[in-house]
């Protein structure tokens, strides 16, 4: 009989449970997560756990930009900046630079925080 993780099962109903708004910044926090793992991977040199951890934000990089909804114009620059964030990624892992893998942490975080004061506003309303 298999045990199920209380905390895995807690995760999965979150998941099922969220709006599609809390969906996303539940994205925008693992890509940090996942950057922030691989930023201390690359300082203690465990170049395959940086290289896992960089591919994880890249899918989720990926997924927000598949999700967007061309017909809004915002959408068109929004898939611009993700697909500049999925480039600087690469370039992290691919050449060990600490800058880019910053860089695409800051912009991250700028667009998570952007993200829950439109969620807040909209709340609001």
């Amino acid at each position: 009989m298999a045990t199920i993780n209380p905390y895995q099962a807690y995760q999965q109903n979150s998941v099922m449970t969220a709006s599609p708004q809390e969906l996303t910044l539940m994205l925008y926090n693992g890509s940090l997560k996942f950057i922030k793992m691989a930023k201390r991977a690359m300082a203690d040199k465990h170049f395959e756990e940086k290289n896992t951890n960089i591919i994880k934000a890249q899918n989720i990089v990926q997924e927000l930009r598949i999700t967007l909804d061309l017909k809004i114009e915002m959408s068109a620059a929004l898939a611009q900046m993700y697909e500049y964030m999925y480039s600087r990624l690469l370039d992290a892992n691919m050449k060990n630079d600490l800058e880019a893998l910053e860089e695409v942490e800051t912009l991250m975080k700028d667009m998570r925080n952007t993200w829950k004061e439109a969620m807040a506003l909209a709340k609001n309303n």
